[in-house]
């Protein structure tokens, strides 16, 4: 796991003391990264993903698994890359989403040409750990990454508009933060532990005549559920865009290496699993920061 990881109250970083307690590693060095690990994660920008598996590349062996987690990053772009140095590579192409943090992520992923059974099964387990985690066909991660991908930012932005909602009929910022986000959690557990449709759901909270038929009238003459769905729409055309800049390798070289290598200094180290674990994630970002 290649994550900046500064002093303390050093804004987005993240100390690396809690890691060190779980037995996490650190390095400077991707390539000692890969020959310490079994599972690797690529959690880099698409256009740097090229660059990151040529100077990997030399160094992949049978039994690595390759896992992208980069957006419209295809698996055979991926596999067409490593098969220089590798013959067979085991790649994995997944999608999850920022509350893996809390152990709420979703997750999906779907397995390359030389991946095995097991080898799916395997980050099954691993991704089922911090949230929901299936296999789907490759062909359906980019509509993945419009929804739950980028599905925590369209929650967040709601989640203010709703804040502030409360603020402007007279609620303390911090309380109608608070039963805003109690709403969503409530809302999102009532639908997944229920089998009933979430416009079911939805009638079930309307009174004739009431406040909230009043409210759904004002968001559906916004345009509110178009909006919704426009927005997973554009996100998922942009994920396919980020796969034709990654296929393209604009970018130098020389970027790369300030990217990856200039903004990480000695003081703030990658992170690798231990050995123990043998898991690998590279990412030239804290987590938190991640965008699809």
């Amino acid at each position: 796991m290649s994550s900046p990881a500064g002093p303390p109250g050093d804004s987005g970083r993240v100390s690396p003391e809690p890691l060190q307690k779980m037995g996490v590693n650190f390095t400077v060095s991707n390539k000692d990264t890969v020959k310490n690990s079994d599972v690797l994660f690529l959690a880099v920008k698409p256009p740097i993903i090229p660059f990151i598996l040529e100077e990997v590349g030399p160094d992949i062996e049978a039994r690595h698994i390759v896992v992208s987690c980069a957006a419209g990053v295809t698996i055979s772009s991926i596999e067409k890359k490593l098969s220089t140095f590798c013959p067979t590579p085991k790649v994995i192409r997944c999608m999850t989403n920022t509350p893996v943090i809390v152990r709420e992520g979703a997750t999906v992923y779907a397995t390359g040409t030389h991946a095995d059974v097991e080898d799916g099964k395997l980050l099954e387990q691993l991704m089922a750990s911090v949230g929901f985690c299936t296999e789907v066909e490759e062909d359906l991660i980019d509509a993945v990454t419009g929804l739950s991908g980028s599905g925590p930012a369209y929650a967040f932005t709601a989640l203010d508009a709703l804040a502030d909602g409360g603020v402007k009929m007279g609620l303390p910022r911090r309380l109608a933060l608070r039963l805003g986000a109690q709403a969503l959690l409530g809302a999102a557990k009532m639908l997944l532990e229920s089998e009933q449709h979430p416009g079911q759901l939805k009638d079930n909270v309307c009174s004739p005549g009431g406040a909230t038929i009043h409210a759904l009238h004002f968001l559906e003459s916004g345009g509110f559920r178009s909006l919704l769905i426009n927005a997973v729409e554009a996100s998922c055309i942009r994920t396919r865009e980020l796969q034709h800049l990654a296929d393209q390798e604009k970018i130098s070289p020389a970027a790369i290496k300030k990217t990856l290598l200039d903004k990480v200094k000695l003081e703030s180290p990658s992170v690798s699993l231990a050995p123990a674990s043998r898991v690998s994630l590279f990412n030239n970002k804290h987590p938190s920061s991640k965008k699809n």
